[in-house]
Order: structure tokens, then C-alpha cells, then sequence
């Protein structure tokens, strides 16, 4: 392989390495991180209903609810018996507790599974770009040797 021939294999790879790969990673990561986000969600609400209950609150509610980007303001419920629970897509559906309870159970096994998923697949990225990270200090005929100096974490976003 001549030189330039060689040098144009590297950049390709290099290039795939930085639009392909990583960006691919990125994703992911931000995709399971924005689930675990979700199941942080639903296991706050689960605290909340369990603490209703366990004080057997049944009429006038006195709590805060959140507006949006933590600005609350007071709330009072007049029957605390049902909740309302995003259930996706933008819908919500009036649950009672025990309803609520076991929806909410089922759904952070599933996203919990998801996330599993979503790591089992950066991982096989991580693994892919260690791959073309070899391949192109191969090329550049880059050691590895104990010698050598220590490199910056070729997976880190």
C-alpha cells in the first residue's frame, strides 16, 4: 500500500471513527440517560402515592405542583383517591393508587429492560470503536508497547 493510499485509509477511518461512531454513542448515551430520567420519574410518584396512603389521606390535599422548570405552586386536591398518570404520547389516565401502583411497576421493568438494551448496544459501539482505534494505530504503525506513553480514553464523548 503506497502512502497516499494509506493516508486516505486512515483519514476514512478517522472520519468514521468521529461522524460514525462516536456520534452513535452520543446518542445512546443520551437516549438511556434520558429513560433513567423517566424511571426517576415514576419512582418519585410511586414515593408520593405510598406516602398518601400510608397517611390515609382521603379528602383536601394540600400540595405543590410543579409547573415547570421547578417553579411550583400550591395545589389543594379535594379527592385524593385518583391520580392522574402519563402514560405516554401525551395522555394521561385517571388511575386510582393500587392501579396506579401496578402500572407504575410494570412500566419501570420495561424501562428498565430498555436501558439494558441501550447499554448492551453502546457497549458493542465502545467495542467497535476500540476496533478502528487498533486498526488505526496500525496503519500509522503506532506501538503499543509498555514504553509507550499513556493515551487520552479514545471512548470518552
Amino acid at each position: 500500500m503506497s502512502v497516499p493510499d494509506s493516508s486516505k485509509k486512515i483519514q476514512e477511518y478517522e472520519r468514521f471513527l468521529n461522524e460514525k461512531l462516536r456520534e452513535d454513542l452520543r446518542k445512546l448515551l443520551e437516549q438511556r440517560d434520558e429513560i433513567y430520567g423517566q424511571i426517576a420519574e415514576y419512582l418519585q410518584l410511586k414515593n408520593s402515592i405510598e406516602q398518601i396512603q400510608k397517611a390515609k389521606i382521603t379528602e383536601n390535599l394540600k400540595t405543590k405542583v410543579d409547573l415547570g422548570c421547578n417553579f411550583y405552586v400550591q395545589a389543594n386536591v379535594l379527592d385524593p383517591s385518583k391520580i392522574f398518570v402519563f402514560v405516554g404520547f401525551g395522555f394521561f389516565v385517571e388511575m386510582t393508587f393500587p392501579e396506579a401502583l401496578k402500572y407504575i411497576d410494570k412500566r419501570t421493568k420495561f424501562l428498565t429492560e430498555h436501558t439494558d438494551r441501550l447499554t448492551s448496544d453502546a457497549n458493542v459501539v465502545k467495542a467497535n470503536i476500540r476496533l478502528v482505534i487498533e486498526g488505526l494505530r496500525e496503519l500509522q504503525h503506532l506501538g503499543s508497547g509498555p514504553d509507550d506513553p499513556p493515551r487520552r480514553d479514545p471512548l470518552s464523548v
